[in-house]
């Protein structure tokens, strides 16, 4: 269906033609390609705009069109308020490249409840337009039916789901042009009052898969305006549509609508297609099969009902979130918040089962999941204190256990069963009612970390074994090597080796016996025994490194020259005569004491003894053989020939001191001429006494053959006294007056004088 308008071209009225392009009944008008011919935008690529007016019927939107765009598209009737326009009606602005579409208004008492073709006309509108004028009356401001925002909810998400989600963040404009304004409530307000309820009516829009969290202003921008009373303010409308106008042709305009951003970038030889394919794909989707009068006001007072009810639930569920965050558990936390659940759905029932079946359904359904939605996390904290109290509840349990005799296996495997079951009949008790909650991660993640702890327990027990098997070696060790080492002879290191391979071979039977109680597997074993060996062997080599230390060693080669040089074979000690080959016996002595050096230098394994001592990058087996290096056994064997000499020197003083006696004569002698002296010593108490005393010393003294070292004090001390008794002289010397010592020898004044002069 097509009809005109007139338009001046070189001073001819010319009638622009104007199409229907979707008529009341919807079907698309295949004659839009020779119209944009007509227009004379066929050829106009994407230098063109398109805009569309939007409102409620009866709202003078044709009227304000044809003022703002020189169009000529049907007004309403002053004296009979009807329905003027019918479908969509497309024509060009006059002098521009701006195509007008004028829809049919919305909530029109001739479709009634039928709200289908509005819907699918101004989804139609949003998919195709640039612009889009929002045409409404100062009092509707703030209304949800009177401001289409029901409707306007709707074609947001479907257009979203549509057209939005597909393109990316393309934008439209959305011009609100507030007629009937008369100046009591700013334009400001107003339009907070609009973007306010615009905002809140999206986020309740169901938003496809990855744009949850757009927002409006993602997708549109706002512009709002304000006209005059037509008829009560003629003239001042008109000036204010006249300034409207400027937006839509004067690109320097700070207001200027059409952006490069707004535009859908179709080629206008290919528009018919855009939107033909546009209507199609309105028509064929039944998300626009939206819900009549009743099912809206279902929709609103049941939002309203749920909003009530689940504030309330939010209330009773705020006791739960303090224990949990704390890491406490709740006991009968499951049907508490089954409880609560019931109850929110009980008074939602109460008030919104009356209203629409359909919509009640699908709201209570909501609530319900926002319910289960918010009741799932408790559930999981719960779950997650569950988790912590069974790891501490087995760990507990196996540390309580692992005290005096244990089987690992049966201690870890009972407290495992104990800490599951804590938390499985934990998690069961929680479980919702009609929900797909499970704890199957939960559980998975608890059985890890049991085998974690496991673990970790049977490593430290293990360590602990091998730690109390190691100083039950070590203490066996010792007392044998200290055993075998007090008496060395040639046979020394195979009784040495073999006693510690019987040990160690005791040692590793027990370390497999206790392993089966620690399910140990092959290669476990096996490196365990590897370490304990290799340990055990270092324990060997640390024993006998602490026995032939430096000191100790020598020692030892002393113990052995003085046993062969001071005693004789029935263990007796020696007393040297003149006629004893001194020589010969200190040679014989010295010799078998140096014989221990090379037996000790170097572990010598038997042929009998099968040692199987790994090897390692910090430990060498056939190193570790090697006790005394050569030079080791050169300096000791030049340090213990230096001691040896002293009990040689010594044996030979014994023997001249033997030899060098006092004559019997020189004594009788002695004891005539000394004879009153004698008696005075016997007949006085006191001289008696000193005379036992010193003799008894000096007896000692010879007897510990220490007259050498007594003589040396002596000397030594009598010097000390000399050179005191020296300088106590010259300090006296020093603080003598000179005229007493010239007096002392024969020097007179004078000479005093002269000689300080002198000086």
């Amino acid at each position: 269906m097509a009809n005109g308008q007139v338009q001046q071209v070189n001073g001819v009225h010319k009638t622009l033609p104007r199409l229907q392009i979707i008529d009341e009944n919807q079907h698309f008008s295949q004659e839009l390609p020779e119209y944009m011919k007509e227009w004379g935008l066929a050829d106009s690529g994407f230098n063109y705009n398109l805009v569309a007016v939007f409102g409620s019927q009866s709202t003078g939107k044709s009227t304000l069109l044809n003022r703002l765009f020189g169009t000529n598209f049907d007004v309403m009737s002053e004296t009979a308020r009807r329905q003027t326009t019918k479908g969509i009606w497309m024509s060009q602005g006059k002098d521009m490249n701006v195509l007008i579409m004028d829809v049919e208004g919305t909530d029109g008492r001739e479709r009634g409840e039928d709200q289908d073709f509005e819907r699918k006309s101004a989804l139609f509108s949003m998919a195709t337009s640039n612009v889009i004028i929002v045409n409404l009356w100062e009092h509707q401001v703030g209304l949800y039916q009177g401001a289409n925002m029901g409707l306007l909810k709707t074609v947001f998400e479907v257009n979203l789901q549509l057209f939005q989600a597909a393109r990316g963040k393309e934008k439209t404009l959305l011009l609100f042009v507030i007629r009937d304004h008369v100046g009591s409530t700013p334009l400001e307000n107003l339009s907070a009052t609009l973007t306010n309820d615009l905002e809140r009516i999206w986020q309740s829009v169901s938003k496809p898969e990855g744009l949850e969290n757009c927002v409006i202003k993602d997708y549109f921008d706002f512009m709002f305006t304000t006209l005059p009373h037509k008829i009560l303010l003629p003239k001042e409308f008109d000036q204010e549509v006249v300034k409207l106008r400027a937006r839509f042709v004067d690109p320097n305009h700070k207001d200027f609508v059409f952006k490069p951003n707004y535009s859908k970038r179709v080629p206008a030889d290919g528009f018919h297609v855009y939107c033909q394919g546009i209507w199609d794909q309105i028509m064929s989707n039944k998300d626009l099969d939206l819900p009549t009068q009743q099912e809206l006001l279902a929709q609103y007072r049941c939002d309203e009902i749920a909003t009530v009810a689940f504030d309330a639930f939010l209330g009773k569920i705020k006791e739960f979130r303090q224990p949990i965050e704390s890491g406490k558990i709740i006991d009968d936390l499951g049907p508490k918040m089954e409880e609560i659940r019931n109850a929110t759905l009980k008074q939602f029932d109460k008030d919104a089962s009356r209203y629409h079946s359909e919509v009640y359904n699908r709201k209570r359904t909501e609530i319900f999941n926002k319910t289960n939605s918010q009741l799932h996390v408790f559930f999981l904290g719960q779950l997650k204190n569950l988790t912590k109290k069974a790891l501490t509840t087995f760990n507990a349990r196996v540390q309580a256990s692992l005290k005096g005799e244990y089987d690992f296996a049966k201690v870890v495997n009972d407290s495992r069963e104990e800490a599951e079951s804590l938390f499985s009949d934990g998690a069961k008790s929680i479980l919702l009612t009609k929900t797909d909650w499970t704890y199957e991660e939960e559980y998975a993640q608890l059985k890890e970390a049991i085998d974690e702890i496991s673990a970790k327990s049977r490593v430290e027990e293990t360590k602990k074994m091998i730690k109390t098997l190691e100083k039950s070696f070590q203490a066996q060790v010792s007392e044998f090597v200290s055993l075998y080492f007090k008496t060395p002879n040639q046979d020394m290191w195979d009784k040495i080796l073999k006693k510690f391979e019987q040990v160690l071979f005791d040692h590793e039977q027990l370390l497999l016996k206790r392993a089966k109680s620690f399910n140990s597997s092959e290669e476990e074993n096996a490196k365990s025994i590897e370490n304990l060996r290799k340990r055990s062997w270092q324990q060997l080599r640390k024993k006998i490194d602490d026995e032939l230390a430096e000191n100790i060693f020598l020692l030892k080669l002393r113990e052995r020259f003085e046993e062969k040089f001071r005693y004789d074979e029935e263990g007796l000690p020696k007393v040297w005569k003149p006629d004893d080959n001194i020589d010969a016996h200190f040679r014989k002595a010295r010799d078998e004491a140096l014989n221990l050096i090379p037996l000790f230098s170097t572990i010598k394994i038997p042929d009998s003894v099968e040692l199987d001592i790994p090897s390692d990058d910090e430990f060498n087996f056939e190193d570790s053989l090697i006790i005394l290096s050569e030079t080791k056994q050169h300096d000791l064997s030049v340090r213990f020939k230096r001691e040896s000499d002293a009990f040689y020197l010594e044996a030979k003083r014994s023997v001249v001191a033997t030899t060098a006696r006092v004559p019997y004569w020189m004594i009788v002698l002695l004891v005539l001429l000394g004879w009153d002296e004698l008696l005075i010593i016997l007949t006085s108490p006191m001289y008696l006494m000193f005379v036992c005393f010193f003799g008894f010393i000096g007896y000692i003294i010879y007897m510990l053959n220490l007259l050498g070292p007594v003589e040396s004090a002596a000397r030594m001390i009598a010097a000390n006294v000399l050179d005191l008794i020296r300088q106590q002289v010259r300090d006296g010397l020093n603080k003598t007056p000179a005229s007493a010592v010239a007096k002392t020898f024969g020097i007179d004044g004078g000479d005093e004088v002269a000689t300080k002069k002198e000086q």
